[in-house]
C-alpha cells in the first residue's frame, strides 16, 4: 500500500466511565454494537482490520466489495461493522463470521450481509493523513467525504456526533438495542493510536433478577466458582442467559454446602451452558444443574442473542423472589 499508514495500525481506545464528561470540548458518538474495524482503501486493495491489528477482510467480502464501488481510491476510516437482524444489530451474527470455512462465509455474507458505520478518517482521498489533526479538524472533514462519496452507498453509513451531552443520553433510549454505550472525545485531541488518554466510553448497567440454574466448581477447588443464571420464557422454560462469579471467597464454603443441597437435573429446562454454540468448550458441560430455589439480582451491561453478553455482577441474593417471577421480559 502507498497510504501514510498501513495495517497493523491500533486503533484509538477509550477507558471506561460511570457517568459522561459535560463541557464544550467533548464531542459525543454512539458505541454502536459490532466489530471495531479500521479501514484501508489503496486503489483496489482493500483490508479490514480488527481492534487487535488482525486482517478480517476475508470474514466481510459484502463490505470489501462495497468499498471498491466507492467512487475514491484512497482513505483510512476507523468504524464499525454491524449486522443488522429484523432491525437490530445481531452480534452472534458477527461471531458466526470467524469461520475457517470460506464457503460458509460467503453464503452468510449472502443471507445476512454486514454493514459499515463510519466515526473517524485517518487518511483522507488525496492520501494526506489526518491522524495527527485535532478531532474538531477531522471531524469536518469526515463529513465532507462521507457526503461526497458515501451517501449513495447502502452498505456504508456516517455514524452521527453531537456536542450535545443530553441529545447523546437520549440515544440509549432512541437507538435502543443497537447501542452498546455512548462514546465520548476530547475534540482538541490527535487520533491516538492504541491510546485510551483522549476518549472515554460510558455504558448503561441495568439490574436483573435470575434464577440460580446451575453453578461450576473453581478449576482448581470444589468450592463454587460461578454461579449460571436463568430466566424463564412464556412457556415457563428456563433458559440459561449467563453466569456471575463475584462470589466473596469468605462464603464459598457455606454457599457451596448449600447449593449441592439443591442439585438436581435438570436446572435448566430451555437453553442450557454450552449448548448450540460454536464457541462451546469442555468445561461448557462441566456444570451441576440445581432445583430452581434461589434468585439473585446481577447487574449487566449488554444483552445479544437473549443473553447476557459478559460477565454479570453480583449485586444481592433476593430470598424475597419467587423464581417464577424471573421473566426473560426483563432483558428485552
Amino acid at each position: 500500500m502507498s497510504l501514510p499508514i498501513k495495517p497493523p495500525f491500533l486503533p484509538m481506545e477509550a477507558r471506561t466511565v460511570t457517568q459522561l464528561p459535560a463541557g464544550t470540548n467533548w464531542q459525543y458518538e454512539p458505541k454502536w454494537d459490532g466489530f471495531r474495524a479500521v479501514v484501508f482503501k489503496d486503489g483496489d486493495d482493500v483490508e479490514l482490520q480488527s481492534k487487535s491489528g488482525k486482517p478480517m477482510a476475508r470474514f466481510f467480502p459484502e463490505l470489501v466489495t462495497a468499498i471498491r464501488k466507492l467512487k475514491v481510491n484512497h482513505f483510512v476510516l476507523d468504524g464499525e461493522i454491524v449486522i443488522s437482524v429484523d432491525g437490530k444489530f445481531s452480534f452472534d451474527d458477527l461471531l458466526m463470521r470467524i469461520h475457517p470455512a470460506q464457503s460458509r462465509i460467503n453464503r452468510l455474507a449472502s443471507e445476512r450481509p454486514a454493514s459499515l458505520i463510519v466515526f473517524d478518517m485517518l487518511v483522507d482521498e488525496r492520501g494526506t493523513e489526518l491522524f495527527r489533526l485535532p478531532l474538531s479538524k477531522r471531524r469536518p472533514k469526515l463529513e465532507k467525504f462521507a457526503a461526497r462519496f458515501l451517501d449513495e452507498s447502502a452498505d456504508i453509513s456516517l455514524s452521527p456526533a453531537t456536542g450535545d451531552v443530553e441529545l447523546a443520553r437520549s440515544w440509549l433510549k432512541s437507538f435502543a438495542g443497537n447501542l452498546d454505550g455512548i462514546i465520548a472525545k476530547k475534540i482538541d485531541v490527535e487520533y491516538k493510536s492504541g491510546d485510551r488518554t483522549g476518549m472515554v466510553k460510558f455504558k448503561r448497567l441495568r439490574t436483573a433478577d435470575c434464577v440460580v440454574g446451575g453453578f461450576r466448581y473453581l478449576s482448581d477447588e470444589r468450592l463454587v466458582g460461578s454461579l449460571l443464571l436463568g430466566l424463564y420464557d412464556s412457556d415457563d422454560r428456563l433458559h440459561h442467559v449467563g453466569f456471575t462469579s463475584g462470589i466473596k471467597d469468605e462464603s464459598r464454603i457455606k454457599l457451596t454446602a448449600q447449593l449441592e443441597g439443591l442439585i438436581q437435573p435438570p436446572g435448566f429446562t430451555g437453553r442450557a451452558p454450552g449448548a448450540e454454540s460454536r464457541w462451546s468448550t469442555e468445561r461448557s458441560s462441566e456444570w451441576q444443574p440445581l432445583r430452581p430455589k434461589l434468585v439473585v439480582e446481577v447487574q449487566y451491561d449488554h444483552v445479544s442473542g437473549g443473553r447476557f453478553r459478559h460477565g454479570t455482577k453480583l449485586l444481592r441474593w433476593r430470598p424475597d423472589k419467587s423464581p417464577t417471577q424471573c421473566t426473560m421480559e426483563q432483558i428485552q
